[in-house]
């Protein structure tokens, strides 16, 4: 039987999830596996990038080096942007004009940054000035990490993830760093007005200054970034800036080629479009309707389309996904699962504020069940209650027993050790200590062993402490006198 060529366009966190699922279902005997990837080298997670930018190597982060792609038979062809396909004649079609044949076709083109056209941002070529950048890839953080200096002035602009992982690093650097963000509390995508009060203090604390409600409306200097102009009028001074807007679903491979976009690209239950051969999963994907651009979603369309184009399971459908995320924001913990606000006069809120600590905790329940929450700063309750809301289990007759730290109305060694630890792989804390039991004594033997910390990383310092607790503590050497006392 002939093995049909499967074409993966994009090689970010969707195609290296999609990639492990195909191996593991045996995809090599199906299938001519190739990657088109538009930045050099293997994939890398970019939800840990402030880690390059902070000084980290870049390989630190690199989840498939090329010859992971080798060792797997899987063509890797880095570099390389895709212009469109030719779906008549089933042909990718690269920016060279170059064209390379297709059975099946999955697009993961992941999102692209939203860059605000700001007066004075690029020069007279169209490109951004010396000490404008934009974050999103490998490059923009080795290029900031090159330009920033200790005692100079960083403006951000965005108050989401991205823009305060950014801000944290800077700060740390020794950079005098503020914050612009257009809506009136931070990460308003995933925290309601208090919550986001509660995270701008904490993160003040931290030495970094926050303006909410503000837009940056143009960039000064002559040859070089001197400072920003605000829509208020006033004028910060600023020796680099650095853009964290958001991002919109990269389309423009699909709209080249013909395919249904709404805001994203248009799946089914398969993730399959209306053409016939081609698929889109992660976040340039648009499910009934809804766009993820968190990464349990993404994990759970790699696995379901995986099943389909093996036939592990021809009956794998997509329903969608209940989204929660565990965040470090820097350095702050975060936690938001479902929906943040009421949505019927019947929902009851639940709300634990700590002005003196900046925490906050919030409970949405309907029917005795968690409709969501949100936890900032206070978050020792936060795992039990995502098992709660994943499996939509009813809450404890009174819900602040949940709120307390192990709650879940079970408490005990038992829950305890069923703790979903990390959500993205769905390793809870019992399968950690058997790891750990097993042999693997360290964060990153245990990380391998187990999954978890490879999606979104948020888990990675928790996993650590778990190692620390159960790890068998290292035997001196043969020959070694060790004194006690």
């Amino acid at each position: 039987m002939r093995r049909k060529d499967l074409v993966v366009i994009g090689n970010g966190m969707a195609t290296c999830r999609l990639l492990d699922e195909l191996v593991s279902r045996g995809a090599r005997d199906r299938y001519n596996i190739t990657v088109f990837g538009e930045e050099p080298g293997g994939a890398y997670s970019r939800v840990l990038l402030s880690k390059v930018l902070a000084g980290e190597a870049p390989d630190s982060i690199v989840t498939k080096p090329p010859a992971w792609y080798e060792r797997n038979g899987v063509k890797l062809v880095s570099g390389t942007s895709v212009a469109r396909l030719d779906t008549a004649a089933r042909m990718v079609v690269t920016e060279g004009a170059a064209a390379h044949r297709y059975d099946v076709a999955v697009i993961a083109t992941g999102s692209r940054p939203l860059v605000p056209p700001l007066e004075g941002m690029t020069t007279a070529e169209g490109d951004l000035r010396p000490g404008v950048f934009v974050y999103r890839t490998m490059d923009d953080c080795l290029r900031m990490r090159g330009h920033a200096r200790a005692g100079d002035n960083a403006i951000v602009v965005g108050g989401g993830l991205l823009g305060l992982e950014a801000a944290k690093v800077l700060s740390d650097m020794g950079l005098h760093v503020t914050v612009i963000h257009v809506a009136k509390g931070l990460m308003n995508a995933q925290l309601d007005q208090m919550g986001g009060d509660m995270l701008e203090q904490q993160i003040e604390r931290c030495g970094i200054f926050v303006r909410t409600g503000r837009t940056v409306e143009a960039i000064c200097g002559d040859e070089v970034v001197e400072g920003v102009r605000l829509d208020d009028g006033s004028v910060l001074p600023a020796d680099m800036v650095i853009l964290a807007c958001g991002v919109r679903p990269r389309v423009d491979v699909a709209r080249a080629s013909g395919l249904p976009i709404n805001k994203g690209i248009v799946v089914n239950d398969t993730m399959a479009t209306q053409v016939p051969g081609v698929y889109a999963i992660g976040e340039c994907a648009e499910h009934r309707g809804k766009l993820y651009g968190i990464v349990t979603p993404i994990w759970e369309q790699a696995a379901v389309l995986a099943d389909l184009l093996t036939g592990a399971n021809p009956q794998a459908r997509y329903r969608g996904s209940k989204l929660y995320s565990r965040l470090k924001v820097a350095g702050v913990d975060v936690t938001s699962m479902g929906s943040v606000e009421p949505e019927l006069e019947s929902d009851e809120v639940l709300q634990i504020v700590e002005t003196r600590k900046c925490t906050y905790r919030k409970l949405v329940i309907r029917d005795g069940r968690l409709l969501g929450a949100m936890f900032v700063g206070n978050t020792a309750a936060s795992a039990a209650l995502v098992q709660l809301f994943d499996r939509n289990d009813p809450l404890p007759a009174d819900p602040l027993e949940v709120l307390c730290a192990g709650g879940g109305g079970g408490g005990g060694t038992a829950a305890q050790s069923e703790r979903m630890i990390c959500n993205c792989n769905k390793v809870s804390e019992s399968a950690l200590r058997e790891a750990i039991q097993g042999g693997a004594c360290t964060l990153e033997a245990v990380c391998a062993a187990t999954k978890a910390g490879t999606g979104c990383g948020s888990c990675r310092g928790e996993v650590a402490q778990i190692v620390a607790r159960h790890a068998p503590a290292e035997e001196p050497p043969a020959g070694r006198i060790v004194a006690a006392g």
